[in-house]
């Protein structure tokens, strides 16, 4: 059930974008470990380990993972991973387990697709809130949910490490109450999803 339905998503949806080159955000396979891997060391002080990256892409039932590539105009050859998110389906729940971006490629909208296209994703899988932990420190990362349609629901004390930090338990629900907001930021035009830069 689990190809089928990223394969129904995949071919009726994906995203593009144009700033600094193109980028298009895609379904990873467990090939994109090793790049998977290298963005997760870059961008994180206590990063996932490859084990635990290789048990959500090829062992978890609930897990489902987005990659958000660089394609520069006319060089199909200087195609590069800049970002992932990691999210499972549980129920009636999407749960946003992971979001880095490259910090060169960040502020380009790359999160708020991969968020945007999850959510997505889960809606078409009959899921109806979403849930997610940030760091408390992470504003930016804060600001882009809230714009999103989050709210604020707990702290949870010492949940992070390296550095030791609070989170922030944030909530969407019900999804289906930000699609003016997804149709505000994207367009159809008879083909593919696409964003506005």
């Amino acid at each position: 059930m689990r190809e089928r339905s990223w394969r129904t998503f995949s071919a009726s949806c994906s995203w593009r974008g144009v700033a600094m080159g193109e980028w298009v955000i895609e379904p990873a396979t467990v090939e994109a470990l090793p790049d998977i891997l290298q963005i997760e060391e870059a961008c994180f002080s206590a990063p996932w380990t490859r084990k635990m990256l290789e048990a959500e892409l090829s062992g978890n039932p609930f897990a489902h993972f987005l990659l958000a590539k660089r394609v520069p105009p006319g060089d199909v050859g200087a195609v590069s991973i800049v970002g992932y998110l990691c999210f499972w389906v549980v129920f009636e729940e999407v749960r946003l387990m992971n979001l880095a971006v490259i910090e060169s490629m960040r502020r380009k909208g790359i999160a708020r697709a991969s968020v945007m296209q999850a959510l997505e994703m889960g809606l078409a899988q009959a899921a109806r809130c979403a849930v997610l932990e940030v760091r408390a420190s992470s504003h930016a990362a804060q600001a882009l949910y809230h714009h999103l349609g989050f709210r604020d629901v707990s702290i949870r004390p010492t949940y992070y490490t390296n550095p030791i930090e609070d989170a922030l338990l944030m909530e969407l629900d019900p999804i289906a109450a930000e699609s003016g907001l997804l149709a505000q930021d994207i367009h159809r035009e008879g083909g593919p999803i696409t964003s506005r830069q």
